[in-house]
């Protein structure tokens, strides 16, 4: 006779299996049919995208004025001489979210990844080749290097490199590989249930097991707007009363009159956000988020809103972020 359930079977079992320093197996089941792909593929997207990492994100040379240009008794042009430097992974030591480092050569030497290592930062591929000088050759150079996610290119770096500095790619991902698998596995006579077999690979900059905690804890951040609902009492709750113009008006100010730079405004343009109340609405991790969007226009940003009455000790009430919503639905359809 067909047993009839009430609940989904709950997983009971999670095994970590540490291949290498820098690779781990996590395994977890059983799960129902249907639910192993459910949980694994958002994770795996999460490991590869969330994962904070470190990069060097600009350059100072001294003699050099751009990247193709050279430094006399340097073996390598400046352009080769970057590329190295984007494939040396960094640490930052302390909580720091960026830090400058400066270096100075003399002298025949063949310099690497690991000569790079001082109290600010570590390396952790350290037999990275960099550059190879001369007996007459002085390399004197000066590294931005932040903490982030994802892929930021050069371009979108603009307005955090100052003076002769180089802006570069800055690839964060600490993350070199994230797959998963699953298999049937037998539950006492139900051969219906799964397993999942995360294969994690990281660069070194954080472990395969952080880089999965810190999905899962990203996950469960994300899962975490929808736990109002769980507060609601739909037979309680009262219905929003909607509002006149008049209420929303502070919000319904166009962009294009704030009085933003040029560079400001056009990122925001570009992002489709047309009134200040769609601002107000955002996180300041969203507006951060905005695309081309660099420090000083966010700054720039963040001060405009202050000076309309909406810094960031501002909090709108339930019905009237509700109705802001509506009525700027209205006004972009």
């Amino acid at each position: 006779m067909r047993k009839i359930k009430i609940a989904p079977f709950m997983p009971t079992e999670v095994e970590v299996n540490e291949v290498s320093a820098n690779r781990a197996e996590i395994i977890a089941y059983p799960f129902e049919s249907g639910y192993a792909v459910t949980m694994a593929h958002p994770l795996r997207r999460l490991i590869l995208s969330s994962s904070i990492g470190y990069a060097p994100i600009s350059v100072k040379i001294e003699g050099a004025a751009h990247e193709f240009d050279n430094i006399r008794g340097m073996h390598e042009d400046v352009a080769v001489f970057i590329i190295n430097l984007k494939n040396i992974r960094f640490k930052i030591k302390d909580e720091s979210e960026i830090v400058e480092v400066s270096y100075s050569f003399s002298g025949h030497k063949d310099i690497t990844a690991e000569d790079l290592t001082n109290d600010k930062i570590e390396v952790v591929n350290g037999d990275i080749h960099l550059a190879t000088l001369n007996e007459d050759a002085t390399l004197n150079f000066t590294v931005v290097i932040s903490k982030g996610i994802g892929y930021v290119p050069s371009e979108d770096l603009m307005d955090d490199v100052s003076g002769e500095a180089i802006p570069l790619d800055a690839f964060f991902t600490p993350v070199r590989k994230a797959n998963y698998k699953i298999e049937p596995i037998l539950v006492e006579d139900n051969p219906n249930y799964e397993k999942i077999t995360f294969d994690i690979m990281t660069d070194g900059q954080i472990g395969p097991v952080e880089a999965f905690t810190n999905a899962l804890e990203t996950m469960n951040k994300q899962l975490s707007v929808f736990n109002g609902v769980l507060d609601v009492d739909i037979n309680t709750t009262p219905i929003k009363k909607s509002a006149d113009d008049s209420e929303l008006k502070p919000f319904l100010q166009a962009v294009d009159a704030l009085g933003l730079s040029a560079r400001s405004f056009n990122s925001l343009d570009r992002a489709g956000i047309k009134y200040l109340g769609e601002m107000v609405l955002m996180s300041e991790n969203e507006i951060k988020n905005i695309k081309n969007l660099g420090k000083k226009s966010l700054d720039e940003i963040n001060e405009c809103l202050e000076g309309q009455g909406f810094g960031a000790e501002y909090e709108l009430s339930d019905i009237t972020r509700a109705n802001l919503v509506k009525k700027l639905e209205q006004l972009n359809n």
